[in-house]
C-alpha cells in the first residue's frame, strides 16, 4: 500500500508512522532521510541539494522531486511505502501523481492527523529530545523515567530552540497555510481520511490500522 502521512508539527506523524512501518513491513520515506541518502551516496540530484542546503536556501522543486522519483523506483518500495514530508504543496502532490503513474502506482490512502492548535503548543512546548539518538519526549505526556535523561541510551535531553511558545505558534500559522490546499487536493480524490489525534497513541493507531485493512466504519 501507498501511503501519504499528513499532521501539523505535534500530532504524532513520527509514532504512527513507526507503527505503520512495524505492522505492515513497508518502508518509511521522510524527505530528510531522502536527501541524507542522496548527498551520501553522492549522486547528481544529491549534490545538488547539497548546494542549496549549504547557502541555507530551500531544495528546488525539481530537485525534490528527482530525488523522489529515485527513492520510489527502488526494490524496498515494491510492495508499498510511507511517505512523510512531501508532497508539501499540490505542485508537488501533481508530480507525485505522475512519478507514481510510470511505475504503475498510486497513491491510495493520504491518512491526515487532526489535533487542535492547542493541545499542539502543548505537546510542542513540552517536547524534549535526546541528544544522542534522537528520540522524543514529553514532559507531560511521556516523560522519560529520569528526568533530563534519555531511556535508552542515557543521553542528555535538550528543548528546540523552536519548541518555545511564540515561535510554536508561528510555525503552526505557516503549516496551517501550506497545508490546507493539498488537504483539499487529496479531499477532492476521495482518499483523504481524517484521524482524531488528540486520543490515546494506541486508539490513534486502532483508527489507522482499521483503515489500512479496509474496514474503518
Amino acid at each position: 500500500m501507498n501511503i501519504v502521512l499528513m499532521g501539523l508539527p505535534g500530532a504524532g506523524k513520527g509514532t504512527q508512522a513507526d507503527k505503520i512501518v512495524e505492522k505492515y513491513g513497508i518502508p518509511h520515506i521522510s524527505t530528510g532521510d531522502m536527501f541524507r541518502a542522496a548527498i551520501q551516496n553522492g549522486t547528481e540530484l544529491g549534490l545538488q541539494a547539497k548546494s542549496f542546503m549549504d547557502q541555507g536556501a530551500l531544495v528546488p522543486d525539481e530537485v525534490t522531486i528527482g530525488i523522489v522519483r529515485e527513492r520510489l523506483s527502488e526494490a524496498d518500495c515494491d510492495k508499498g511505502f510511507l511517505l512523510d514530508g512531501f508532497p508539501r504543496t499540490t505542485a508537488q502532490a501533481e508530480a507525485l501523481d505522475q512519478i507514481l503513474a510510470d511505475l504503475g502506482k498510486k497513491v491510495e490512502h493520504v491518512i491526515n492527523i487532526e489535533v487542535e492548535r492547542d493541545d499542539l503548543v502543548k505537546r510542542l512546548t513540552g517536547r524534549r529530545i535526546c541528544k544522542v539518538c534522537g528520540s522524543s519526549y514529553h514532559l507531560i505526556f511521556n516523560p522519560p523515567k529520569e528526568a533530563g535523561i534519555c531511556d535508552k541510551d542515557g543521553g542528555e535531553l535538550y528543548q528546540r530552540a523552536d519548541d518555545n511558545p511564540e515561535t510554536v505558534n508561528n510555525r503552526l500559522e505557516v503549516n496551517i497555510k501550506q497545508s490546507q490546499p493539498l488537504l483539499d487536493f487529496y479531499r477532492e480524490k476521495h482518499i483523504l481520511t481524517n484521524i482524531n489525534g488528540q486520543q490515546d497513541i494506541n486508539d490513534v493507531f486502532a483508527e489507522v490500522d482499521a483503515l489500512l485493512k479496509g474496514n474503518r466504519n
